[in-house]
């Protein structure tokens, strides 16, 4: 038999049957897209590592915050209360309800989330709800006279207490 007759025994490949192995080599691609996805998610070599070291921002010395006002320290993601009484408290920018930044309206003496008009004290208190928990808060340290906030402990709370006032 000659490589001519060879060649013209083979039947040609239908239409129905290329689509066919078109389709299954597509599945194969898919499953195992699928497979390296799920392994990538349960097999990861990401170490989730939890940094427990302390950062502190450096917010000013005691005599530059008079007693009943707040400043804003974006950078740190906080806003530096000092209470009639003189103590200290640093309060998370976020809303307690969804998260978005709040602002401090000096007119109504009070913080005021954009998002839901949530109303917090210059404490930290819900006054107004969707919000039903106080504003988180940084714990603050003074050291020397200088006010110092650790940005790296956000604290959660259900009440707002007198040890989580620091004085001078």
């Amino acid at each position: 038999m000659s490589k001519t007759e060879n060649n013209s025994n083979k039947k040609p490949i239908s239409r129905r049957d290329f689509l066919t192995l078109v389709w299954k080599g597509l599945g194969v691609i898919a499953l195992i897209e699928v497979v390296v996805i799920i392994g990538s998610y349960f097999f990861s070599n990401k170490k989730k590592e939890k940094n427990n070291s302390v950062r502190l921002f450096e917010a000013g010395t005691v005599n530059d915050f008079k007693n009943n006002t707040v400043s804003a320290f974006m950078g740190g993601h906080f806003y530096l209360v000092r209470l009639q009484d003189g103590g200290f408290m640093a309060l998370s920018i976020r809303c307690t309800h969804l998260g978005c930044s709040i602002s401090w309206e000096d007119a109504k003496n009070q913080f005021i989330c954009p998002c839901h008009s949530s109303a917090f004290d210059i404490a930290g208190e819900v006054l107004n709800p969707p919000a039903t928990k106080p504003l988180n808060y940084y714990p603050v340290l003074i050291e020397k006279g200088i006010v110092k906030v650790d940005i790296s402990n956000l604290k959660d709370r259900n009440s707002v207490r007198k040890e989580q006032l620091i004085y001078a």
